[in-house]
């Protein structure tokens, strides 16, 4: 039983069992009494982990291929995306400005009869003085006469 000991130890330990993989399947054996009843507990040779890790490698590297083969999709899905974007931003922008250039050409037309009309405003006002300026001359220009007339009267 004393014997069994270090083996089934090294067995049961990972970290031991890998480090024991330097020691030959053999050896293993040989040093233990339990080898020769049992050969299927002996731990692997040296070549099988490197043949699985490339094994491992192989979906590692098919996975990696396929990531990024779907990140390169997906970055040309933006990069579509953004484009599109970029394009309908630019027409909304050529209309509004077709738009806006529209609006201050009848900003400009309304402003100018706006202009136009105020003058005619101002000149029939001026004429509308004008002839209350002479109605009222035309009426004391009549009356002065009288006035006169009845001034003359008075200072006799």
């Amino acid at each position: 039983m004393h014997n069994r000991e270090p083996v089934l130890s090294l067995l049961s330990s990972p970290l031991l069992w890998f480090t024991s993989l330097s020691l030959s399947p053999r050896r293993l054996m040989d040093s233990s009494p339990m080898a020769e009843t049992d050969a299927s507990a002996a731990p692997p040779s040296v070549s099988a982990p490197s043949s699985s890790s490339k094994e491992n490698l192989a979906p590692l590297t098919s996975r990696i291929a396929e990531s990024k083969a779907d990140l390169l999709g997906r970055i040309q899905g933006l990069k579509k995306d953004l484009q599109d974007w970029r394009s309908k931003l630019d027409t909304q922008v050529k209309t509004y400005r077709e738009e806006l250039t529209d609006l201050k050409k009848t900003l400009i037309v309304e402003v100018e009869q706006l202009k136009s009309e105020f003058q005619e405003l101002r000149n029939t006002l001026q004429q509308q003085q004008d002839d209350v300026a002479n109605s009222l001359n035309n009426l004391t220009m009549k009356e002065t006469p009288e006035v006169d007339a009845t001034d003359k009267e008075e200072n006799k």
